[in-house]
């Protein structure tokens, strides 16, 4: 009985002592596991287990916050005569009313004597990005009987944006964020002749190209059949080859071979045949953009039927920053070396004890001060000379 019971206590003990050693062991394997955080949220990206990791590819992010924030901007001019769907067009590219006859409509209105800049800013916001567009229009260009220096104000108007944004740029106390009116693009629409240009399609390009970047399409394109609008297109290629017009995306400012390898497919297409039209209707159970006729429906973004798809990609989709990149970088800066230049040769000629004579923008002397500005550059300006 006495041996029964001790042998009874003593596999107690042994089971009580592995009891505590497997408690012990697993304790300290716990402990030599190293530490995992909490579950990774969907969506977010840990590097803490890599211990390379530096993290510059986070201003990626913070530039997007940031732009976000700020919002852009984006100015469109659009140029061309009458009746060739230029506010149609406009709001085709952006899916609501943004031209300006769209906005403001004027039953009355008539061809102006001279030629007239209107523009009309609108606050677009898709998924959470904000764009303040703003679209210009030239009614009256190529509608009078003489069409003589007709290109003129468009270049002045071109030309005052840039000198508003330098004047801003140069003050002393500048604004923070320098409002940006300077035209980024300029839309030329070429009427669907199956020809050839007309001069005034070459002078305004030939002169316009050189201080804007420019867009040629050719309007209403459903007017040709599919030969017509291959031997126009080329045919046009050739004239702009031919005259030294060199419209965008420019082989220049190329940046490298990819670039190249793009913006030569772009550049085998232009001029951009296009329909415009904000009816909608429905193809195949489908909501499309079109223009309905007797023997069918154009569908406006189907490329089978015409080429806006293609201009709409390289405005908005692909190409916007690299157009406004190039107004800025090249266009406006080309502007802004002359100018500061002929400031400060023009002072520099001036005597000490004279009063400085500036060139007014219609070629009659005006008398200033010989003391140049605080901003060091003379308000008036020669808008013409910007021409190259």
């Amino acid at each position: 009985m006495t041996s029964t019971c001790s042998e009874i206590y003593n596999q107690h003990e042994m089971e009580t002592l592995r009891s505590e050693v497997s408690v012990s062991h697993s304790n300290m394997s716990e402990s030599a596991k190293p530490h995992h955080p909490s579950p990774q949220v969907k969506g977010e990206k840990t590097h803490a287990s890599d211990f390379s990791y530096v993290g510059i590819d986070a201003i990626l992010e913070q530039m997007r916050r940031k732009a976000m924030k700020q919002g852009f901007e984006l100015n469109i001019m659009v140029v061309g005569q009458s009746g060739l769907g230029k506010s149609t067009l406009m709001n085709t590219l952006f899916k609501s009313k943004v031209s300006r006859k769209s906005v403001q409509p004027n039953p009355e209105e008539r061809i102006p004597k001279t030629i007239e800049i209107k523009s009309i800013s609108h606050d677009i916001e898709e998924k959470g990005v904000r764009m303040k567009l703003t679209v210009i229009d030239t009614p009256g260009f190529g509608d009078h009987i003489n069409n003589e220096n007709c290109w003129q104000p468009i270049m002045k108007f071109i030309n005052d944006q840039y000198e508003a944004y330098l004047q801003e740029e140069i003050n002393i106390n500048r604004k923070k964020r320098i409002p940006d009116s300077r035209v980024h693009c300029c839309i030329y629409f070429i009427p669907p002749t199956g020809h050839c240009l007309r001069p005034l399609d070459v002078e305004f390009m030939r002169r316009l190209s050189k201080v804007v970047n420019i867009v040629p399409v050719i309007a209403k394109a459903d007017t040709l059949t599919l030969e017509e609008r291959d031997f126009f297109k080329q045919t046009i290629r050739e004239e702009l080859r031919a005259n030294g017009i060199d419209v965008y995306p420019q082989k220049e400012f190329d940046e490298d071979a990819d670039d190249r390898m793009i913006n030569d497919k772009i550049r085998e297409m232009i001029p951009f045949a296009v329909v415009g039209s904000d009816q909608e209707y429905q193809v195949n159970g489908k909501r499309i953009l079109g223009r309905k006729t007797k023997w069918g429906t154009i569908e406006v973004e189907n490329i089978g039927h015409c080429e806006f798809a293609y201009l709409r990609d390289l405005l908005i989709r692909t190409h916007m920053q690299n157009i406004k990149d190039i107004t800025g970088s090249i266009h406006y800066e080309t502007y802004r070396v002359r100018r500061l230049n002929e400031s400060n040769a023009h002072f520099k000629s001036q005597p000490s004890d004279q009063p400085a004579v500036q060139p007014k923008a219609n070629g009659q002397p005006e008398v200033k001060p010989s003391a140049p500005q605080a901003n060091g550059v003379a308000a008036k300006h020669e808008v013409m000379s910007h021409e190259m």
